[in-house]
């Protein structure tokens, strides 16, 4: 018996944009632009590239609130995981882990090699070495148009170049979006931004386009893209309000004034809107390599209780008062990341695999207890990915496993082949080398 036919139609390129004056932008994965379309579905889980995004708080988090008790799968969730308790399946929290000899030229040194695990930061003679993004970049970054984005609320980068160069970091989401999604001389693009903040959009300039590729397609790319049309719209809509209160005086407040009054003191808020950004990087495929570095350094953080400094909250010398207020900025920053893993939840890549489980997250602080300025014991959770997950997996918390052992197996997961990497001493993490079946 032959067998059946499955009509083979053109797949719709991978790399289409709608274009406008100073306008190019980059549509997310559609079902048609998988060659032979219609036979989409059995090839899919085979088709999905492999991404790595890291966040690091260089405040740290309060260990008690953020290790379990309990360790395996059974444990209890700690006030700060319970933030999460939804994404429970997704994620994987450890302790015990560390980079060794990480007491440099002053307390928070040890954000400069979270991601190196050079040692002594800082002090004579130091050099930094290549971060863990940039080796990964290195073998997949040029599968996209950014082989990588070095990301900041406000201050340094998580990246480093093979010769210990810091990589500068992009702290403004407009200028991201402009990177990313706008294109043409400058005098266009300012034109065009100027529109954006005027209440048009760029997808004004587009509209032809994206209607005549709307009727074109199947109805669940019909849906996608539509969908994908209006979170690029709502993140226009964000970032012209949050420009837009740049432009207002600030209300009288009875709080004492925080130390930077740039802005800074909304970092919840910056956190979110570049959250939304590096979604919509991952989505469009701009690249697959994000280190997204968390900096609450002199700001009074717009969270409802809170009336200190973020700095001085975290050398909170066991002062409950100052803890209290610390506990309200770090569930606020576990809310924005917990809403982040929803959305790469239910999104899809390339290969219609959700984007989480397409995605290695690594989420945690190069500082194990901030008010000592101790970088031991680090609070270290990793999501997605297509790791087995679940579960507590403890080391020794005074002897701890070098952080290294764990990169390794994120960068094997995300298919990049390193045999060793800074103060690694295995080929992987025990507990965590298995994927999800």
């Amino acid at each position: 018996m032959n067998a059946p036919y499955i009509a083979q139609r053109a797949a719709l390129s991978r790399r289409t944009f709608l274009k406008g004056v100073g306008v190019a932008l980059s549509l997310p994965w559609l079902e048609s632009m998988a060659p032979g379309f219609g036979a989409y579905a059995r090839t899919a889980a085979a088709t999905s590239p492999r991404r790595f995004v890291t966040f690091c708080a260089s405040l740290g988090y309060h260990g008690p609130f953020f290790f379990p008790r309990e360790t395996g799968p059974g444990y209890t969730p700690s006030l700060y995981l319970d933030v999460l308790k939804e994404f429970r399946g997704d994620f994987t929290v450890f302790s015990g882990l560390s980079h060794p000899s990480q007491h440099g030229s002053n307390g928070h040194a040890s954000s400069l090699t979270w991601l190196t695990a050079a040692q002594r930061p800082g002090l004579p003679g130091f050099k930094n070495s290549i971060s863990l993004d940039q080796a990964i970049a290195q073998h997949i970054g040029r599968h996209t148009r950014e082989p990588f984005l070095s990301l900041a609320t406000s201050g340094g980068s998580l990246s480093w170049t093979p010769n210990g160069v810091e990589i500068p970091a992009e702290t403004s989401p407009s200028r991201l979006y402009t990177r990313l999604f706008l294109e043409g001389s400058p005098d266009e693009t300012s034109r065009q931004i100027r529109a954006l903040q005027s209440g048009r959009s760029i997808l004004d300039t587009v509209h032809a386009q994206a209607k005549s590729l709307h009727a074109s397609l199947p109805a669940a790319d019909r849906a996608k893209l539509g969908e994908y049309l209006d979170s690029v719209r709502g993140l226009e809509q964000r970032l012209v309000e949050n420009e837009a209160w740049v432009q207002k005086p600030k209300p009288p407040v009875d709080a004492p004034p925080p130390t930077d009054i740039q802005n800074r003191n909304d970092a919840i808020g910056r956190t979110r809107l570049m959250n939304d950004m590096i979604v919509l990087a991952l989505l469009t495929d701009s690249t697959r390599t994000i280190t997204f570095n968390l900096n609450g350094l002199n700001a009074v953080p717009v969270v409802e209780g809170v009336d200190d400094d973020w700095h001085n909250l975290s050398h909170h010398g066991r002062d409950e008062a100052k803890i209290e207020e610390l506990k309200l900025i770090e569930l606020a920053q576990f809310a924005a990341f917990r809403d982040f893993l929803g959305k790469l939840k239910a999104a899809t890549d390339s290969g219609g695999t959700p984007l989480l489980d397409s995605t290695t997250v690594l989420f945690g602080s190069n500082l194990g207890n901030a008010s000592s300025h101790e970088a031991k014991n680090l609070p270290i959770l990793v999501a997605g990915g297509g790791f087995r997950h679940g579960s507590h997996i403890a080391f020794d918390s005074q002897d701890n496993e070098p952080l290294c052992n764990l990169f390794l197996s994120l960068a094997r997961q995300t298919g990049v082949p390193l045999d060793r990497f800074g103060s690694s001493t295995r080929s992987h993490l025990p507990g965590f080398e298995g994927a999800k079946s």
